[in-house]
């Protein structure tokens, strides 16, 4: 899926640079360099789609002069490190949940309001449109530069304990939160026994049986064989939740006009492989997670989950303002358009 927004970044860069001395064939505009690109999850994962694809694209158009090396698996740290990281320069680039980063950009947590989008494509839509197009561009605040949006998908709960079919069986369980003070209230309107932890932590937490469960897309419920120790999953999809492919602004920064046209291209086709690879793999994913003796709750009670979180629609509704208010209205008209 092509997005608008990028389609036209891109379009003002190359006006740009076709103005640029020599950019059409001059080698000099390209700086022979190795970019160091970060992730906290495995190679099965779609994280690892999108950053093997902004690779290939960077180093086929580049011919070979950047180089990218994926560091996945939290090598270089957890998700707030390689934001702080980021921020200093010290590493260059990282596809992140946006939950984490909302602890450096409290705007950009509007996009994972409980329940905001019904599809996938109502994501996409406000996303790579002009709303979203400006969170990421409001990164450039806190010494960070957001190349794209691509997906860490619809959220659902396991937990090792019980079937959850409505908000009321969340009640008293012991579930891992990411550090985002948005999920932490979501999760305690539910009722759970809310615990914010990094994503290597939970791990651990889950195997030695110290948290009962915890809320993350099927994607990373396949990936990390969640089967191994949770016996339940419900598909309540209760926030999609974007990534962002975030790089230093200081490195930006320093890239010429054909090499900031490289990269914004390359995160673009990055997002969308992560998004198809989502899209295209989730059914068969869910079948093997069943095939592991997973119990999956396909048809939890929405309506209760709703009910369940409307104190956390007034207490953001005053924080995020408008922007909520624009989104909501957005969504009202692509609704209207696509009955």
């Amino acid at each position: 899926m092509k997005k608008v927004i990028t389609i036209l970044l891109i379009a003002v860069l190359v006006v740009g640079l076709f103005n640029y001395p020599g950019f059409a064939n001059s080698s000099q505009q390209i700086k022979p360099r190795v970019i160091k690109l970060a992730h906290v999850v495995n190679a099965k994962d779609a994280f690892n789609i999108a950053a093997e694809k902004f690779k290939q694209v960077v180093e086929r158009k580049t011919g070979g002069k950047i180089r990218i090396k994926i560091y996945p698996n939290a090598q270089l740290g957890d998700e707030r490190t390689l934001i702080e990281g980021m921020q200093m320069g010290t590493i260059d680039m990282g596809v992140i949940t946006d939950g984490p980063i909302a602890n450096f950009l409290p705007e950009i947590a509007v996009f994972e309001m409980p329940f905001l989008f019904n599809t996938p494509d109502e994501a996409y839509y406000i996303l790579d449109g002009p709303i979203g197009q400006k969170v990421l561009k409001d990164l450039e605040k806190v010494n960070l530069h957001g190349l794209a949006f691509a997906e860490r998908g619809f959220r659902n709960i396991t937990n090792s304990k019980r079937p959850v079919r409505t908000a009321a069986d969340v009640k008293g369980l012991k579930i891992r939160v990411m550090e985002n003070p948005l999920y932490v209230d979501t999760f305690k309107a539910l009722g759970a026994n809310v615990v914010p932890m990094a994503w290597g932590d939970c791990l651990t937490a889950l195997k030695q049986g110290t948290i009962d469960g915890q809320e993350n897309p099927v994607v990373v419920i396949y990936s990390f064989k969640f089967w191994e120790c949770q016996k339940y999953m419900t598909l309540d999809r209760h926030t999609y939740a974007p990534a962002t492919i975030l790089m230093s602004l200081k490195l930006w920064k320093s890239l010429t006009p054909k090499e900031k046209y490289i990269f914004t291209l390359a995160a673009d086709e990055a997002a969308d492989a992560a998004r198809d690879y989502d899209n295209k793999n989730e059914a068969e994913q869910l079948k093997i997670i069943e095939q592991h003796g997973m119990k999956v709750i396909k048809n939890p009670d929405i309506a209760s989950f709703r009910k369940a979180v409307e104190p956390v629609y007034k207490k953001y509704g005053a924080k995020f303002g408008d922007l909520l208010t624009q989104i909501q209205n957005a969504l009202k008209e692509y609704r209207k358009e696509h009955k």
